[in-house]
C-alpha cells in the first residue's frame, strides 16, 4: 500500500462490493488482526464488514462499516513503523504512523513538532532540524537511521508533549470571541441550525464563512486552513454504529486525539459545547478524542458537534425547532473558553 492510496484514486467499498480491491483491504485488515474467513475472499460480506468497523474505531474514524476515501487513507497510514523509510518533507506530504511516531518523539523531548497529525509538514521539519542542531548530528531535516538512533538514545529524557503544553499555556490566556474568524461546517438537515449559529457569531463580532457543501473532510479542511480560521466548529449527524455504546441519546462533541496526543484547546471548546448543547437539548453532553480527517488536517482549534445519529429526523426535527437557543447555547460555550467571565 503506497503513502498516496486512500486519496481518491481507490473505490469505495461497502456490503457487496466484489472489486478486486477488496481482496487488498481483506489482506491489510487479516495483517492489522481483524480476521476475515477464507470464504468471504474477494467479496465484501458480513465479516469483512466488522473487521471495517473494527479497524475504523481503532482508528478513532467513522464508523461506518464502508471503506471510502478516509478509511482507505487510514489503511495507507498504518501501514508504516518509524525507519521503515527516509522521512523529509516533499510534496505531497509525508503521511503515515511513523511520521506520528516522529512528531511523538519530538514532542516528548521539547522539540515543537505541533499537532502530531502524522503529516510532515514544516512545523515537523523544524523541530527535526532543532532536534538535529541541539543533538550534534547531521541537521538536514531527514529523518534516517541517524537521527533514529538518537531519538531511541535520548528517549528517557522525554518528559511530555511540548505541543499539548502550548495549547495549554494558550488557554489560560484566552483572549475574545469577537474579532476571530470562525468557519462553520454544516451538515445535511442542519442548515437551520447552522444559518441561526453564524448570525449568533456575527452578533458576537466573530468573523464567519458557513460552509454548507457537506463536501469531503479534506477538502473541508483545505478550505478552512485557507480561510485561516481561528475555529473550525462542525455539525453534523455521526455514523450509526462508530463504535460508542455508552453516549446513545447524548449530544457528542469531538476534538482531534491520536495515540497519547490530544488537541487541549480543541478538548476544551468541545467540553464547553458537550456542557452546553447537551443542557439546552436535554440530552446530556459527552466528548471523545477522534481523529477524522477534518480534526486532523485543519490548523486551528476545531471541534465536531454530533447531537444525533444518522437517518434520527426526529432529532434533526427537535435541533430545527430550537436552532436560536442551540445557536445561543454554543455561542456561550465558545465564550466561556475564550473569555472566561462570561461564564
Amino acid at each position: 500500500m503506497t503513502s498516496g492510496a486512500g486519496r481518491g484514486e481507490l473505490p469505495v467499498l461497502r456490503a457487496g462490493s466484489t472489486d478486486a480491491a477488496v481482496r487488498t483491504l481483506q489482506q491489510f485488515l487479516r495483517a492489522r488482526g481483524f480476521g476475515v474467513p477464507d470464504h468471504e475472499e474477494g467479496s465484501f460480506g458480513i465479516v469483512t464488514e466488522a473487521a471495517v468497523r473494527g479497524f475504523q474505531a481503532d482508528r478513532g474514524i467513522r464508523v461506518d462499516g464502508e471503506c471510502g476515501p478516509e478509511t482507505w487513507a487510514a489503511v495507507s497510514d498504518s501501514g508504516y513503523q518509524l525507519g521503515d523509510r527516509i522521512l523529509c518533507v516533499r510534496s505531497p506530504m509525508l503521511r503515515g504512523d511513523d511520521v506520528g511516531e516522529l512528531q511523538r518523539r519530538l514532542n516528548a523531548l521539547g522539540f515543537d513538532a505541533g499537532k502530531e497529525d502524522a503529516i510532515l509538514g514544516p512545523n515537523t521539519e523544524r523541530a527535526l532540524l532543532e532536534f538535529q542542531r541541539n543533538a550534534a548530528i547531521t541537521s538536514d531535516g531527514i529523518c534516517g537511521r541517524e537521527t533514529i538512533a538518537t531519538l531511541d538514545r535520548l528517549g528517557a529524557f522525554a518528559d511530555g508533549a511540548v505541543a499539548a503544553a502550548r495549547e495549554r499555556d494558550a488557554l489560560r490566556t484566552p483572549g475574545r470571541l469577537a474579532g476571530r474568524r470562525v468557519y462553520l461546517a454544516i451538515g445535511p438537515g442542519f442548515e437551520p441550525v447552522g444559518s441561526m449559529l453564524a448570525t449568533h457569531l456575527r452578533a458576537a463580532g466573530a468573523e464567519t464563512m458557513i460552509d454548507e457543501s457537506s463536501g469531503e473532510d479534506s477538502r473541508t479542511a483545505t478550505f478552512a486552513n485557507d480561510y485561516a480560521a481561528d475555529l473550525f466548529l462542525a455539525l453534523r449527524a455521526r455514523g450509526p454504529a462508530d463504535g460508542e455504546r455508552g453516549d446513545a441519546g447524548t449530544c457528542r462533541c469531538c476534538y482531534y486525539a491520536s495515540g497519547t496526543f490530544r488537541s487541549e484547546s480543541g478538548h476544551a471548546v468541545a467540553a464547553a459545547m458537550a456542557d452546553h448543547l447537551g443542557a439546552q437539548l436535554g440530552l446530556g453532553g459527552t466528548t471523545c478524542g477522534r481523529a477524522y480527517t477534518v480534526l486532523r488536517e485543519t490548523r486551528m482549534t476545531a471541534v465536531v458537534c454530533e447531537p444525533v445519529v444518522d437517518g434520527d429526523t426526529d432529532g434533526i426535527g427537535r435541533l430545527t425547532q430550537q436552532a436560536a437557543q442551540v445557536a445561543a447555547a454554543a455561542v456561550r460555550a465558545i465564550r466561556s473558553v475564550l473569555e472566561p467571565a462570561a461564564r
